[in-house]
């Protein structure tokens, strides 16, 4: 299996705390690894260095096969890492329609207009939302607003994709619905996984392979 992400001995500190202790950790192609794990354990963290929002202290990161980051610096830019991030808050645009959100995700890809409204298109069809292009997100349910955020996050077919607890925010009727959009969605597009919550039937619903960090330690 080749590996997608691959972090070595891996080690990040914020003023007395080490979040991060020589962390090493493999995702294979199309694998689901979900990381579980208290508040402050360093989940969010190791999302971010795999993004490239954050530098590791110590260790290197590799994403298929190419080193992207290494002690205290990242050798290859956040944009150019080929993956999809859903984060916690979702982060969508107000004044964005469903179909922006992915269109304006699209424009960072040279690809003309015609090309870009087929594969908008083509997504929210895909997570069931063709009927809601139009919509703007306070005008959507609870799910259609995770569904957005993921639609978002794979609409440019990345081979890798990060979900820093999605539905930590939904009850567990809609969270029973979503997670198996989620596994659903893997397995059709054939990315590779990595997702984190606090949750054990969340992260049991999605992880084929579940990873269980410690809370941070300080410093001394």
């Amino acid at each position: 299996m080749t590996n997608r992400i691959e972090l070595r001995e891996v080690t990040k500190t914020r003023g007395q705390f080490r979040v991060l202790d020589k962390l090493s950790l493999d995702v294979g192609s199309n694998e689901r690894v979900a990381l579980f794990g208290p508040s402050g354990c360093g989940k969010t963290t190791a999302l971010h260095l795999i993004a490239g929002l954050e530098t590791p202290d110590e260790g290197e990161i590799f994403l298929n096969g190419i080193r992207v980051a290494a002690a205290g610096r990242n050798l290859v830019r956040p944009e150019h890492r080929n993956l999809g991030m859903v984060f916690q808050d979702l982060a969508l645009w107000p004044h964005m329609s469903v179909a922006e959100h992915l269109d304006f995700v699209l424009r960072t890809r040279p690809m003309p207009a015609a090309a870009r409204a087929r594969k908008t298109g083509d997504m929210l069809e895909r997570v069931r939302l063709g009927s809601f292009a139009r919509q703007k997100p306070a005008q959507l349910s609870g799910g259609q607003q995770q569904l957005v955020a993921i639609a978002r996050a794979l609409v440019t077919a990345p081979e890798i994709v990060l979900m820093d607890e999605p539905l930590s925010s939904v009850d567990d009727e809609l969270r029973d619905h979503l997670t198996g959009e989620i596994v659903r969605l893997q397995s059709e597009l054939e990315f590779s996984l990595l997702y984190v919550s606090h949750n054990l039937q969340e992260i049991h619903a999605i992880g084929a392979r579940v990873i269980k960090m410690r809370t941070m330690r300080t410093l001394g």
